[in-house]
């Protein structure tokens, strides 16, 4: 077993206790950072197979953005663990079922990635090397995967507007503004000068008559 095995089965092995902590944490904070540690061992085996493009995009997005907000919500919510807990065994065999199936899945598509390719692909393997990933992969996402480009871009689109449009709302518990009237606010409408009169308070007076007497 060469150098870049033993990484590989070290970086798994991470992954899959990291991935094994997040849906085991009790704390929802230990979760969310237990699920960076899952993003960069992933980023870890991307660079072992030769895939930095793709390495440094789920690390600069899913752990400087995505995890970065969740941890902010999570942080920010008073999130009730007690009622969470409550009903988790009554779901557990359903959950348990749709997880097997998943993981049976999974593991019928990668296991072909463990056997000896042969002999033409390791070939096509060698010249790819040479060629940047990166470009290639724009080609390919740019060409033959341009609708469904588009068609998840539209739908993230309508997400964004959706979750904007659920925040702006107004409700009765919550206070609200507005930005347009904020904007168009001018100094006089938020600072009033009135000029009043020194007056000595009446208990401060004797005292000082007093005084200078």
């Amino acid at each position: 077993m060469d150098a870049k095995t033993g990484l590989f089965y070290v970086f798994a092995a991470l992954l899959l206790f990291a991935a094994f902590r997040v849906i085991t944490a009790r704390n929802p904070v230990h979760a969310a950072l237990y699920l960076v540690l899952a993003f960069f061992q992933a980023a870890a085996i991307w660079i072992l197979l030769k895939a930095e493009f793709l390495a440094i995009a789920l690390v600069l997005v899913y752990v400087g953005a995505v995890m970065v907000l969740f941890l902010f919500v999570v942080m920010m919510l008073d999130i009730n663990l007690d009622g969470v807990r409550q009903g988790f065994w009554k779901h557990f065999p359903l959950a348990g079922t749709v997880g097997a199936v998943i993981a049976l899945e999974m593991s019928y598509v990668l296991i072909g990635g463990f056997r000896e390719p042969p002999k033409a692909a390791s070939a096509v393997g060698q010249i790819g090397a040479q060629v940047s990933n990166t470009k290639e992969l724009g080609k390919v996402l740019y060409s033959e995967y341009l609708y469904p480009l588009e068609i998840a871009a539209v739908i993230l689109l309508v997400a964004i507007i959706a979750a904007i449009a659920l925040t702006l709302r107004e409700r009765k518990d919550s206070k609200s503004q507005n930005p347009s009237e904020q904007v168009r606010v001018k100094r006089a409408d938020r600072v009033t000068l009135v000029k009043m009169k020194s007056v000595m308070p009446e208990v401060i007076a004797p005292a000082i008559e007093e005084k200078k007497a």
